[in-house]
């Protein structure tokens, strides 16, 4: 016989199906042990169910756009759907933005720059990402996780189209018809809150896809067999492993000797022979090889993830302090330890394009690319710390396009997704998979996501429809696609008469209007002043005909060909300057010109950004003229791009 606790909570879940559907009731059937609570009631205003002391209120949110995920892809995601008009609502399980980028976890953020070690073109990502990344190289010269928590949590606050749900899970789905979502079921627990969130678009970055497996969007998980895609890398038969966790820690040196005690459930490792092709002589920012979980399911089995990890980074630790094979290490000692794991690899949801490691090896460049990555192909033994091979086999691939068709849902209509879990294949998405890649996915679904609300479209449609203007409008925003240069019919600098006060050769000042805002191979597609010659230097367009200006575009250099990233390893630190970019104009002035008459419309220093954007009255104008005055060390005055919209 049931007893009265469990009628209780069957009659309040079947009350729940009655008033929001089936799905609603069997996310809160998960939610309830989270909750803390038997039962959950409906409402405007908090009641007590049943005669239970704690309630849990139901909240209403409408968005345009419902972001689950709050990492960098999330993030790039909700912030270019906001600045492109559209309502944000952005929900994050987690207390802090950033994902395995934050400070529970403190991975730095890698892309297609490969650590700074790919110097034959500018790869670094740019767009949003690449502000956040010279905001934090200025504003955190300490180099503080927390700072980068905060600087992440600013950035989303100070859009006022977002409203950001910290601390709260996606639990469910309310579907509006088979193949398209109506609303994300979401519980906060520390509020006692569950939110109804009704949205237009959704994307899923939450790395595990529980958005997209809540609405039953298609997705693969383990690894595809050699023979399905004619991958290399792949296994000879397909399987259920993943890539596994991680879990980091942080140290210092001190003044004096340092001793480590280790609990006793640790992994020993007495001799350096127990750690196989793994690196360990430095020790400030532990190892991303501590490594486990791949052969379990990455999502049930993390709380057990978790603990062997602990295990393994303090018997590593443990092997450095007390072996006696690393008496250097006397005065060193743990700063931080992570309890969050760092995920790798869990779902991956199917498009209508699944990439592979044919196209990221041949640099494919999709007609309907959006954002491009450039990672190696690096994969993990799934065994992880446990086997005795190398830790990983990362195989070069030269700059790749990631095409529309692999961002969105095959099954579901009004689904995209940014991150670790787009269509690809296990062996592409060993690419793929890293936060700076990520991010540009972010803004790219972003991007997309504010477009479909403007033209009531599904995402495929905007695929077949509109690429061009989305691709348009992301190069407008700082983002690179790989073959698309700037064709925006607005800009009127494009046939504009370009005059400079001096220029080195390869950087003309024409360069300003070829389309393409970074340097690509041989090509450097900025001008650049003679360094011989002192500043102020100055650039000039001039119309064929007067014209009403309303908007002038500057996108500065920034030092794309090295890596710039948060990062509590000495060894990437050392290939980083940590403050403004050398390169970039930090001083200057925008002027319009009338005939002989000049009007400064904008006076800036202390500029360290790549793009500034500034809105002005409309005037009439034959032309505008930029005066750089100082830069950050460099002795050219260096500028990509200048657009002008009337």
């Amino acid at each position: 016989m049931a007893t009265r606790r469990q009628w209780l909570r069957s009659m309040a879940v079947g009350a729940l199906e009655l008033t929001f559907g089936s799905g609603f009731a069997n996310a809160v059937k998960r939610a309830q042990k989270l909750a803390s609570s038997t039962t959950i009631a409906g409402g405007e205003t908090p009641m007590t169910a049943l005669g239970e002391s704690r309630v849990t209120t139901v909240k209403t949110l409408e968005a345009d756009v419902v972001v689950v995920g709050g990492g960098m892809a999330g993030v790039c995601a909700a912030i270019a759907a906001a600045r492109n008009g559209a309502s944000v609502a952005l929900i994050q399980d987690r207390p802090v933005l950033g994902g395995n980028s934050s400070s529970e976890i403190r991975m730095h953020i890698v892309g297609a720059d490969c650590h700074g070690g790919r110097n034959d073109t500018d790869a670094r990502e740019t767009g949003i990402l690449e502000e956040l990344r010279l905001e934090c190289a200025v504003r955190n010269p300490q180099r503080s996780a927390s700072v980068w928590d905060l600087l992440l949590y600013e950035w989303v606050k100070r859009e006022p189209n977002i409203t950001l749900l910290l601390n709260t899970s996606c639990v469910g789905v309310q579907m509006a018809s088979e193949n398209r979502i109506g609303a994300v079921i979401a519980l906060r627990n520390n509020t006692e809150d569950v939110f109804t969130v009704r949205g237009k678009i959704f994307i899923d970055c939450s790395g595990d896809g529980r958005l997209g497996v809540e609405a039953g969007a298609e997705f693969r998980k383990g690894r595809e067999g050699r023979d399905e895609f004619g991958e290399s890398l792949a296994p000879p038969k397909p399987d259920n492993k993943t890539l596994g966790s991680s879990i980091l820690f942080v140290t210092r040196k001190h003044d004096r000797p340092m001793p480590f005690k280790p609990p006793d459930w640790i992994r020993k490792f007495p001799r350096c022979e127990d750690l196989p092709h793994r690196a360990h002589s430095s020790w400030e920012y532990g190892f991303w090889w501590v490594e486990w979980g791949g052969e379990l399911d990455t999502i049930k089995d993390n709380e057990r993830i978790r603990d062997e990890l602990l295990a393994i980074a303090l018997g590593v630790w443990d092997h450095i302090k007390n072996s006696g094979f690393h008496p250097e290490s006397e005065n060193w000692a743990l700063e931080w330890i992570g309890f969050l794991p760092g995920k790798r690899e869990s779902r991956r949801f199917v498009g209508d394009y699944i990439l592979t490691q044919h196209d990221l090896q041949r640099g494919e460049v999709f007609e309907d690319g959006v954002a491009y990555g450039g990672w190696p192909i690096d994969l993990h033994p799934p065994e992880g710390i446990d086997t005795k091979e190398p830790p990983n086999i990362a195989v070069k691939v030269p700059l790749y396009n990631i095409p529309f068709r692999s961002l969105y849902s095959r099954n579901i209509d009004n689904l995209l997704f940014a991150g670790r879990n787009i269509s690809a294949t296990h062996v592409a998405f060993g690419s793929t998979r890293v936060m700076g890649t990520c991010s540009v996915m972010g803004q790219a679904v972003g991007t997309a996501a504010a477009l479909c609300v403007q033209y009531n479209c599904t995402p495929r449609e905007l695929g077949k429809e509109s690429i061009k203007e989305l691709q348009q409008l992301l190069l407008k925003q700082d983002a690179y696609i790989i073959g698309i240069s700037n064709s925006d019919p607005y800009d009127i600098a494009r046939t504009a008469e370009v005059r400079t006060s001096s220029e080195m050769g390869g950087y003309e000042a024409v360069n300003v209007i070829n389309g393409v805002h970074r340097g690509v191979y041989a090509s450097k597609n900025r001008w650049a002043s003679d360094p011989t010659q002192p500043m102020p230097q100055w650039l000039e367009l001039h119309f064929r005909e007067p014209k009403r200006i309303r908007e002038v575009h500057l996108t500065f250099d920034t030092g794309l060909n090295r890596e710039l990233t948060l990062s509590f390893s000495d060894w990437a630190n050392r290939r980083m300057i940590w403050g403004p970019q050398p390169e970039t104009v930090r001083n200057y002035e925008l002027q319009v010109l009338y005939g002989e008459s000049a009007k400064t419309i904008a006076k800036v220093e202390g500029n360290y950004q790549r793009k500034r954007v500034h809105q002005i009255e409309p005037q009439l104008a034959t032309g505008i003229r930029l005066i750089v005055h100082a830069t950050n060390g460099d002795r050219s005055a260096r500028v990509f791009e200048v657009r002008v919209y009337e």
